[in-house]
């Protein structure tokens, strides 16, 4: 009977470490964009890149199909609660942007004109190998000089910027539910325990 008891207690110790800790851990919902694109007043071809930048970052990425697109960003380990998106329809800048938002969602119909394309950075060619140059007198070596005395120390650096608000921590009904499984597992164990003790 001892190790029935053992054995009822540790499953009720582990379900009260372990459901809560499952019922809090929830994603930051992503922000869904989508619409139509199009590219010079003309509806995209299927299979042209729509990306989304943030901070000059690309955030998401997707290619159109029957002249519409669907993006889904999804900040990850950065905070994008705030922040402007901007859309680029194959190379050209698109003329809408946005605001991401939390679980957010928006139809946003993107237009773009190839005159506003950013065009990757081409790197210049090798230059002429010059003369080579003339050799210098060599001067006489001379003597190390003194060490300097210590300088003094700087001042204080400023504080840094606050860091972002964490995300909502989750709970409500899951984690009710949660508390009573554990309870009743408790009550389980105490039960065991008060057989084995009649035994």
């Amino acid at each position: 009977m001892t190790k029935t008891r053992f054995l009822a207690l540790i499953t009720a110790l582990a379900l009260l470490l372990t459901i809560p800790t499952a019922v809090f851990a929830q994603r930051v919902p992503p922000h869904v964009f989508v619409g139509s694109a199009t590219l010079d007043n003309v509806t995209v071809v299927d299979g042209t890149a729509v990306t989304a930048w943030v901070e000059g970052v690309q955030a998401a990425a997707t290619n159109a199909s029957g002249g519409s697109y669907t993006l889904l960003i999804d900040q990850g380990d950065s905070s994008f609660s705030g922040k402007t998106v901007t859309f680029r329809v194959g190379s050209a800048n698109a003329d809408q942007t946005a605001t991401w938002a939390q679980g957010g969602g928006d139809e946003l119909n993107l237009t773009a004109s190839s005159s506003n394309s950013t065009a990757p950075p081409v790197a210049g060619g090798s230059g002429a190998k010059g003369d080579t140059g003339a050799a210098g007198a060599t001067g006489a070596a001379g003597s190390a000089g003194a060490a300097g005395p210590a300088g003094s120390a700087g001042p204080a650096g400023s504080a840094g910027p606050a860091g972002a608000d964490g995300a909502d921590g989750g709970g409500g009904v899951i984690g009710i539910i949660a508390l009573i499984v554990a309870i009743v597992a408790l009550l389980g164990a105490g039960g065991a325990y008060m057989m084995g003790r009649r035994v």
